[in-house]
């Protein structure tokens, strides 16, 4: 059985497939969570606010990785932000580590995984070769990522407050785009892969 897949074949195997299963496992591990960190810090203007593309990544690692290394992937690169290394985004300026984790955005960053492990089982099925079910996998990825999140947003700053305001409107049409993006992307990446 493969460590990584246990189910239809994940885009990240059909694109490499020789070698160790877990030198693999390892190494798209460590350029997912680098990808992670570099969206972090990429910021693209957009309206209302400008977005990161992280969630992007997010979702798109959970889906071309399967749900196993997707999850270990988002994992990785959380424990690298816990250990204090500037991944997140606002960070060194907002604080590191374990703090800025507990911070206001920390339970989108728990979402982060959740998220990648729905998307991913969803991909193992088939869901990332076709336009219409990677626009439905990432819609629900996202959704994923918000429910952590606004619920620690609401715990954070106190349910007085506009926390939809806060943590969900201004994000929704940056969110739409990049869902469409990967609904776009992935499977054309498969088509491309068929061909070869």
């Amino acid at each position: 059985m493969s460590i990584i897949s246990d189910s239809r074949p994940t885009l990240a195997q059909s694109l490499w497939q020789a070698g160790d299963e877990r030198m693999k496992f390892l190494l798209l591990a460590v350029m997912g969570s680098l990808a992670l960190w570099l969206s972090a810090k990429i910021q693209v203007p957009f309206y209302p606010v400008p977005i990161t593309m992280q969630t992007f990544v997010v979702l798109v690692v959970g889906m071309a990785f399967g749900w196993r290394l997707g999850t270990a992937t988002v994992l990785l690169y959380l424990a690298e932000g816990a250990l204090g290394l500037p991944v997140f985004a606002g960070t060194p300026e907002r604080g590191t580590g374990l703090a800025y984790m507990a911070g206001p955005t920390g339970g989108y960053l728990l979402g982060f995984a959740f998220a990648a492990a729905a998307v991913g089982w969803l991909a193992q099925r088939g869901w990332d070769r076709r336009v219409a079910t990677t626009l439905a996998a990432m819609v629900l990825g996202t959704a994923i990522i918000y429910v952590p999140g606004l619920i620690w947003l609401g715990m954070e700053i106190g349910w007085d407050k506009p926390v939809l305001d806060l943590g969900l409107w201004p994000f929704l049409a940056g969110d739409a785009f990049k869902a469409a993006l990967a609904a776009l992307a992935l499977p054309s990446i498969w088509r491309l892969s068929r061909q070869r």
